[in-house]
């Protein structure tokens, strides 16, 4: 019997995508023909429920293939990279887009909460590009997407962690773009403002208790404080910018943070 990684042409490993940007980012390359790596923590009928979910809206001809680490391990970080790289042949496209948030000023923000979160956030954005990076190098070619944030170009209060890491992903895309301009890999940014997911629904609803405010007033005044488009970027849009930034039109386009912030960051 041949050896099934031969089928795969194109493989990509996006993280964090058993729901929101993630899965949609994933579900969009899947029907583009991308054999998919899935990434996410939960229990087996969680796991079982996203994968049917993705079936119902994409097929079962190129069904994704999951895969479990928990990326506040250097080690799994890494070795996510290489478990793909063995079941699917290569990672041609990696997309960093798992992240945690937590709110707290700087002087209540608890140790082990900055801790993973720059783990997640940071620490295994740089892990898995270290270890994709070879393999892509050694066919000469690659696309890295990061997913950031507006919280990488600008701060808010109370998400020191958050805004730190995000920063620091921004710089990172920027080092590793430098180091690999003359090859045929490309590592851009995406800076998404708010976008509704679960993290977001999570700051609607403290909205809501805090402000006793019902759903939708909540948040419209997420939005009008930051975004004069007073629009939420959907997932979908972000599927399509990582979309154009993987493609041929794309390929001389590397180092850039790409904001989707309905203006946040003109003001």
């Amino acid at each position: 019997m041949s050896d099934r990684r031969n089928r795969y042409e194109r493989v990509a490993l996006v993280t964090g995508s058993t729901s929101g940007i993630g899965l949609a980012i994933a579900q969009a390359l899947i029907l583009d023909g991308w054999m998919v790596a899935l990434h996410g923590l939960g229990a087996a009928q969680e796991i079982d429920s996203v994968l049917m979910q993705v079936a119902s809206q994409v097929g079962f001809s190129n069904m994704p293939r999951h895969f479990h680490a928990d990326l506040r391990s250097p080690e799994q970080a890494r070795g996510l990279v290489s478990e793909v790289e063995s079941k699917l042949g290569r990672v041609d496209l990696l997309v960093n887009n798992a992240g945690i948030q937590h709110t707290s000023r700087v002087e209540d923000f608890p140790t082990s909460k900055w801790d993973e979160i720059m783990a997640i956030n940071l620490s295994a954005v740089f892990h898995a590009c270290a270890a994709a990076l070879p393999g892509m190098k050694r066919r000469n070619f690659g696309r890295i997407v990061n997913i950031a944030s507006i919280h990488g170009l600008v701060a808010s209060a109370e998400k020191a962690a958050y805004v730190s890491a995000k920063h620091g992903v921004v710089g990172l895309t920027k080092t590793i773009a430098l180091e690999n301009a003359r090859s045929n890999i490309t590592c851009n940014a995406i800076c998404p403002g708010w976008v509704r997911t679960p993290l977001v629904e999570a700051q609607v609803h403290h909205r809501m208790s805090a402000m006793g405010l019902d759903h939708d007033a909540a948040e419209r005044t997420l939005l009008a404080e930051k975004e004069p488009s007073q629009r939420f970027t959907t997932t979908e849009h972000i599927a399509s910018a990582v979309a154009f930034l993987i493609s041929e039109a794309g390929s001389n386009i590397t180092g850039i943070s790409l904001a989707m912030d309905g203006a946040w960051t003109a003001q």
